[in-house]
């Protein structure tokens, strides 16, 4: 009897940190989507008449690049790197706080698990800085509109190749196995600590990055602040890494971008 009341105080504690985690990258998500929602109202747009471009304050100035555009793109790309890539990492984050509360059945998992996925935030936030500089390069050679869209179909077609080709690649397919296979991660590079819980979301973050960092250079071409396309990305980037048939439709979405952009390479001769 005692021991299953043990038993069944366990999975208490281990249902209990599951809905905690759960509804804090839930909330995550929810907060950064807010943000992303609330700056694409704020972007350029012709009003009835199609003379005036309204801007609104929050929106990098793509007239003129200066410190302040430089943080707010930067702040841009990094809560939209969030809100797309933070979902995707809940089983990961899940499986990770029930090993550690195997681990350390006594100790609480939630201060752990922020660092965990603080991991994940450093890697992501490297890639925003990337980004940023290369929408800096590409606004400063006049290849981007006011709307952050890549004006050249060449320039275009070559990214939309480029990000199927990867597809197909058998570094692709190494880094999401890894995103699909959570265990082999953990038996592999598991480390203690807070420290160690860090670089394990700093290493996995990697991974995470490797799966996607070629589809993420699309939305210059669909358009940075295209939610439509932020919302494809997110929910190919989901599938990929949670559903049996992910890697055949990570192959599949592969082709189709590669067919869009030989034919936009194509027509923009």
């Amino acid at each position: 009897m005692r021991k299953e009341l043990e038993g069944t105080k366990i999975l208490s504690v281990i249902r209990r940190d599951r809905l905690i985690v759960s509804i804090g990258l839930a909330s995550i998500t929810a907060v950064a989507w807010l943000y992303i929602l609330d700056l694409a109202k704020s972007m350029p747009r012709l009003d009835v008449t199609g003379t005036d471009m309204m801007k609104a304050a929050a929106v990098p100035n793509m007239m003129s690049w200066n410190p302040r555009e430089l943080i707010l793109t930067f702040t841009m790309w990094t809560v939209m790197m969030v809100a797309m890539m933070t979902p995707s990492t809940l089983p990961m984050v899940l499986q990770f706080a029930s090993i550690r509360r195997d681990r350390h059945n006594q100790h609480p998992v939630t201060v752990v698990i922020t660092f965990f996925v603080f991991g994940y935030f450093v890697v992501w936030t490297l890639f925003s800085g990337f980004a940023t500089l290369a929408q800096w390069w590409l606004h400063s050679i006049a290849v981007l509109s006011p709307e952050m869209v890549v004006i050249s179909r060449t320039l275009g077609g070559i990214l939309f190749v480029v990000a199927g080709v990867f597809q197909w690649t058998s570094l692709k397919h190494r880094c999401l196995n890894s995103c699909r296979s959570p265990i082999g991660f953990f038996l592999n590079e598991w480390r203690d600590g807070h420290a160690g819980a860090v670089a394990m979301g700093i290493r996995h973050g990697c991974y995470c990055l490797g799966c996607c960092f070629f589809l993420m250079a699309t939305l210059f071409v669909a358009g940075i602040m295209n939610l439509l396309w932020v919302g494809v990305l997110a929910g190919l980037v989901l599938i990929e890494k949670l559903f049996t048939a992910g890697p055949v439709i990570a192959r599949t979405a592969g082709a189709a971008m590669l067919a869009w952009g030989a034919w936009m390479i194509l027509t923009g001769l």
